[in-house]
């Protein structure tokens, strides 16, 4: 009898549960060995962080993380991205400047800081195929030629979508690319098929924790909530879309019957603006700005907000 599993890897309560769990520290080190390929393979890792059941609990749409530290001292931030969010790139890099400068207690020396280093596995393009390519990529802090400053910061992005698979022809071989093969095709595959083409002992283990997710009601119904709170987020976001259509059917209504009247057109795209800034939870324009602007430039503002809202939901 076939095992069908039914738990994607790249929900980040699944995620988290494989690679973040502190008792299996050895996946969590064959994943992090995969993805640098250090000179020095990392040979122990401690997560930081392991799941609050009870925050989980209470914030359905908190940022589910793994943060991890290894026998060098060094930081690690993997997290696990299904959507378009505005900022990522800046965010992935706050969280990773963050986990540096918080190794400083007063009277610490400078020297003492380890590196800090973020992992973000995304199944939607960060970089579009024409500009990045390659759906592995590292960066830290060099000189337009390449000249290295410093190791301390460091991140790199897996783009699963840009992954081009077939279950029966994509080659698995080396650790980072059974990792993707583990996260792409999971959900659906058989146990004993995932096992066939995942060599590595390790995975046995993480096909465990999946299937122990998908078999305990626990954990099966934090997964489920998790998802749900998801589609919700998304459900929501396009709403947001959707009355922005609709108030810019009606600002174009309001600016028919008052053609002429310049003052009017922008105070109706100030409070388009203001409107689509809310949904984004970003900070509200101030009446200055806004004022400042031409209508030209404040329909250019709306339809790049309108573009951030579409991308927030892939």
């Amino acid at each position: 009898m076939f095992h069908i599993i039914e738990i994607d890897p790249t929900v980040d309560y699944a995620c988290k549960q494989v690679i973040g769990n502190p008792l299996f520290p050895e996946i969590t080190i064959h994943f992090l060995n995969a993805v640098l390929a250090p000179e020095s393979p990392i040979v122990a890792a401690t997560i930081l962080n392991p799941i609050n059941e009870q925050k989980f609990e209470s914030d359905k749409l908190s940022i589910l993380d793994i943060r991890a530290i290894d026998q060098e001292g060094r930081i690690f931030n993997i997290e696990v991205q299904r959507t378009r969010t505005a900022g990522l790139a800046n965010r992935i890099t706050y969280y990773s400047a963050g986990n540096f400068v918080d190794q400083l207690e007063q009277g610490d020396g400078y020297e003492q800081l380890r590196p800090s280093i973020g992992i973000c596995i995304l199944t939607v393009d960060l970089f579009p195929h024409s500009v990045r390519p390659a759906y592995h990529n590292a960066f830290r802090l060099r000189t337009l030629d390449g000249f290295e400053f410093t190791d301390s910061l460091e991140i790199h992005t897996i783009e699963l979508s840009k992954v081009k698979i077939t279950r029966d022809n994509w080659p698995v071989r080396g650790p980072l690319e059974q990792w993707i093969h583990f996260f792409l095709e999971a959900k659906g595959a058989t146990v004993e098929g995932l096992r066939g083409k995942l060599f590595d002992p390790v995975f046995e283990k993480a096909i465990g924790v999946l299937e122990m997710i998908q078999k305990t009601p626990e954990q099966r119904r934090q997964y489920e909530d998790r998802l749900r709170a998801e589609r919700d987020e998304k459900a929501r976001l396009q709403a947001a879309i959707e009355e922005g259509k609709a108030e810019g059917k009606a600002e174009g209504k309001a600016e028919g019957k008052a053609e002429g009247k310049a003052e009017g057109k922008a105070e109706e795209k100030a409070n388009t603006i203001r409107l689509l800034q809310g949904l984004l939870l970003q900070e509200l324009a101030s009446t200055e700005d806004l004022q400042s602007q031409s209508l030209e430039e404040l329909d250019s503002r709306i339809a790049d907000l309108q573009l951030q809202l579409r991308n927030r939901i892939g």
